[in-house]
């Protein structure tokens, strides 16, 4: 007898978690038809940070063409979609309404079923999007503006939160410092841009490892460092440079992430790591993991920079796994701003 076909599954994703307005469509998990973001940066840099009401008025006013857009792209309409799978939390609990309303009514509508996805899960998925062949397990570093964790990766939708940070979150510290040194926001991509044309060796910031068998993070000792050095260099009247600072800084950070990847990766034993996140984004992070883990034998997967910043696609790609482990949600999916890893 002839087997039958398995039948594609097309899911379309929504995320709004922060201030990006995006929309996807996403076949089989990995096959991206459609990839489309609305950035509010520009809007916010002029407040130097996110406005959380300003976020999420942009995301009302942006998202209908958002979506229109995805599935225009993809060439699909909402009939050919199997499921609706969104981001619920963690976030920003505004913007992450409107996109939770947005997919709850079209799920409605549309009589399709309703995922709800963690905005970390998403981050871990970009993974196997462009990596076909990548699979668990592997241990993955999330760096991102609001997170810092290290999880291990058993399966699909298994995670083990083996470190996290306990203060400021990387990509806090990046935007802290970029502020001390007159960069302003985004603090990631300038202080990235200005250490390429700096000296990492000139200031001697701390590299804060903790207990010697913990894998957490720690960054806020190192922002304070760094503007305990900006302000003794004005009272001395020195010059201040910003680019040996970003670079310093920068140095401290990948010193201490790249490190506890790796120490990480051997205990658990695994042969493969993965870097998620928008400070995924970073080019000496990537550059440093990718030198330590050829030098330690283990396969690395990173996304590529415009799947590392919050999109759509590893939404579609998480939920995606969602729907083949039988997860369904009802009207009564909240948004969930503090939402952990691994709950539901």
């Amino acid at each position: 007898m002839e087997q039958k076909e398995q039948k594609d599954i097309l899911i379309l994703a929504i995320e709004s978690s922060c201030d990006e307005t995006a929309a996807a469509v996403v076949k089989n998990g990995r096959d991206v038809l459609s990839n489309v973001i609305s950035s509010q940066i520009d809007l916010h840099t002029l407040y130097g940070g996110v406005v959380p009401e300003i976020a999420s008025r942009k995301h009302m006013e942006a998202i209908d063409g958002v979506i229109t857009k995805a599935l225009e792209q993809a060439n699909v309409t909402l009939a050919d979609i199997d499921a609706i799978g969104v981001t619920y939390g963690p976030g920003l609990v505004g913007a992450l309404l409107v996109g939770l309303a947005e997919a709850k009514a079209l799920a409605f509508a549309t009589n399709k079923p309703l995922i709800g996805v963690h905005h970390i899960e998403g981050h871990i998925c970009a993974n196997y999007i462009e990596h076909k062949d990548f699979a668990p397990p592997y241990m993955t570093l999330v760096v991102s503006g609001g997170h810092s964790h290290l999880v291990y990766v058993s399966d699909y939708g298994k995670y083990e939160i083996i470190g996290r940070t306990r203060d400021d979150a990387a990509g806090e510290a990046y935007d802290k410092v970029a502020r001390a040194i007159g960069m302003g926001y985004p603090g990631g991509p300038k202080i990235d841009a200005a250490a390429k044309k700096g000296n990492p060796n000139a200031v001697k910031f701390p590299r804060v490892f903790l207990e010697e068998d913990s894998y957490d993070f720690s960054f806020s000792g190192l922002k304070s460092a760094v503007l305990n050095y900006v302000n003794k260099q004005k009272m001395m009247e020195q010059p201040i440079v910003p680019e040996d600072i970003a670079a310093s800084f920068q140095q401290s950070v990948v010193d201490v992430l790249v490190t506890k990847t790796i120490k990480a990766a051997k205990e658990k034993g695994v042969s493969q790591v993965a870097l998620a996140g928008g400070v995924a984004s970073n080019s000496c992070l990537r550059e440093r993991m990718q030198k330590a883990c050829e030098t330690e034998g283990f396969r690395l997967s990173i996304p590529s920079p415009v799947l590392c910043t919050d999109n759509a696609a590893m939404i579609g790609c998480a939920a995606y796994y969602e729907y083949l482990a039988g997860v369904r949600d009802g009207w009564d999916l909240n948004a969930n701003p503090s939402l952990k890893l691994g709950e539901r």
